[in-house]
């Protein structure tokens, strides 16, 4: 008699940090503080409706913490320019950074060697995905809190108004 073959758990590598801001590079760590690394990652994005995008691309790295950090503008910027030519219906749809792969895996997935299942197989997703709230520095009122006013709707320039020429 046959087993069914039960689904493992996906393999799980690394923490993910997709970070929305051009201005803050995350050159220390945004959790423990230590300096962050460039390291190259075989990014595995998931693009809608069911299209994978493999990407390897130079993201800023936390060794102590396993923390990946990725520009969103130059994911998006990537992700235009490999569908442009081939499905250009895709530009502008919702993607998720799903995981990692390893070199090797994928070098064999951009020459053609393993479909996309394997590919799937092969991959690790994230162990978790965080996020953070970028806290401009200054001065702050006695008793204000600076997050409440960026949950205000209000930036760093409130932080330093300009000042009145007089």
């Amino acid at each position: 008699m046959a087993e069914a073959k039960v689904n493992a758990p996906p393999k799980a590598r690394y923490r993910f940090f997709l970070n929305p801001h051009d201005e803050y590079a995350y050159t220390k760590c945004p959790k423990c503080g230590s300096k962050t690394k460039i390291r190259k990652f075989p990014l595995v994005i998931h693009i809608e409706p069911n299209q994978l995008l493999l990407l390897n691309k130079k993201c800023r790295f936390c060794s102590h913490c396993e923390l990946v950090i990725a520009r969103k503008s130059e994911i998006e910027t990537f992700m235009v320019e490999a569908v442009e030519k081939r499905a250009p219906d895709l530009i502008g749809n919702d993607y998720l950074v799903v995981g990692t792969m390893d070199r090797k895996d994928w070098h064999e997935s951009r020459s053609g060697k393993i479909d996309q299942a394997t590919t799937v197989e092969r991959l690790f997703v994230f162990q978790d995905v965080w996020k953070f709230k970028v806290i401009p520095g200054g001065w702050y009122r006695e008793g204000e809190h600076p997050l409440e006013r960026l949950e205000r709707g209000e930036g760093p320039e409130s932080v330093f108004p300009p000042k009145e020429k007089g």
